[in-house]
């Protein structure tokens, strides 16, 4: 397929809910925030790679993680550092960790919380299931920590996949590296302290309990395809972007996005196209958002495709990233992927009165 236009290719007014959209290609070191007619009318310059997550703190700052060079050999996700810089691209904070990778928060009492591989022991690594066989990163398997520290660096809490809970229960999907246990790719926190957590090679999405430390609430569904950017609603129910990469199902496999009940585990909600379900197809990275008008943006990452949907699945804005790049996964061509996207109401504390 070639793709004729670039930048914003639909737009319907009445239906779209305005704002700001912020995202960044993986792997450059520049973050744009653009309007809804797709112009750039914010942007950061990085000091590294902006691998993965970014969005902007209730007081406009910039929070990201950025690749450093050491730490495993894993490059699903590679970060290492997070930052937050301010409106005007300053640093004010930061903090190493050569083994995070994929997604991190910085929490409104200062902390942070991130994913970080946590290679395991001989023990730990022969009650692996599942996975491609082989297929050990230098003979060693990494599971993941979700790691919390504060302002200064401490941990102050960590909870990790090296249990019971996971190795007698849960297993690698056939066709993916051993190397990786869990391939963790969100930690959302939730309204009341817990996290919500999404390992990709399980189809897993799990409620870890704060307090506890245990948890409390689990769904898995092959279906989901490797999911990615779980998230809690207002109403309590989990958004949820559903990659469909190697499920059971028959037939070919496409991308779609659900709204999952809690109590029930029932899918309440999904997006997919009604005309041609293979056009919405994303394997890997990609994510979602469900905003104040109840419409729900959504990035289409391995197309550099972000769009916003109603309810009822029209599409009322659509934008495809011209921003090309060399990444590593792709050593022959560039690519314009989007691992995530988040929309900004003009009003909102991340916006009000910084653009002028």
């Amino acid at each position: 397929m070639l793709v004729q236009k670039h930048g914003v290719t639909y737009y319907d007014k009445d239906k779209a809910t305005p704002g700001y959209t912020l995202y960044s290609r993986n792997g450059s070191d520049q973050v744009w925030l653009i309007d809804m007619g797709g112009k750039v009318v914010h942007e950061w310059k990085t000091t590294g790679g902006t691998t993965n997550c970014n969005y902007l703190r209730p007081n406009g700052n910039l929070f990201i993680c950025e690749r450093v060079p050491e730490g495993p050999k894993v490059k699903s996700g590679k970060g290492g550092r997070l930052r937050e810089y301010d409106w005007d691209g300053n640093v004010i904070w930061e903090h190493i960790d050569d083994h995070q990778h994929h997604d991190a928060r910085r929490l409104l009492n200062g902390n942070a919380v991130y994913i970080a591989w946590q290679e395991f022991t001989a023990d730990e690594a022969s009650r692996v299931k599942g996975g491609n066989p082989g297929t050990e990163m230098d003979g060693k398997i990494y599971g993941e920590v979700i790691r919390e520290i504060d302002s200064l660096g401490k941990v102050v809490w960590e909870f990790s996949n090296n249990g019971p809970e996971f190795l007698d229960k849960y297993e690698i999907k056939p066709l993916a590296p051993k190397y990786e246990y869990g391939h963790a790719n969100t930690v959302s926190p939730m309204a009341n302290g817990d996290y919500l957590v999404s390992y990709r090679v399980f189809d897993l999405i799990v409620i870890v309990d704060r307090q506890t430390g245990k948890l409390k609430w689990e769904y898995q569904n092959h279906e989901l395809g490797g999911q990615h950017d779980c998230q809690e609603l207002e109403n309590g129910n989990i958004l949820v972007f559903a990659n469909g990469h190697n499920t059971p199902a028959a037939g070919p496999n496409y991308s779609q996005v659900w709204e999952i009940e809690r109590q029930t585990q029932e899918i309440i909600w999904r997006y997919f196209p009604r005309k041609n379900p293979l056009t919405f197809w994303s394997p890997h990275i990609s994510g979602c958002q469900r905003l104040s008008s109840g419409n729900t943006l959504i990035a289409e990452g391995g197309k550099g495709c972000i769009f916003e949907v109603t309810p009822e699945g029209e599409v009322v804005w659509e934008y495809i990233n011209p921003f090309y790049g060399r990444h590593g996964e792709i050593p022959d061509g560039e690519i314009n992927w989007v691992f995530r996207a988040k929309r900004y109401a003009p009003d909102s504390p991340e916006i009000n009165g910084r653009l002028r």
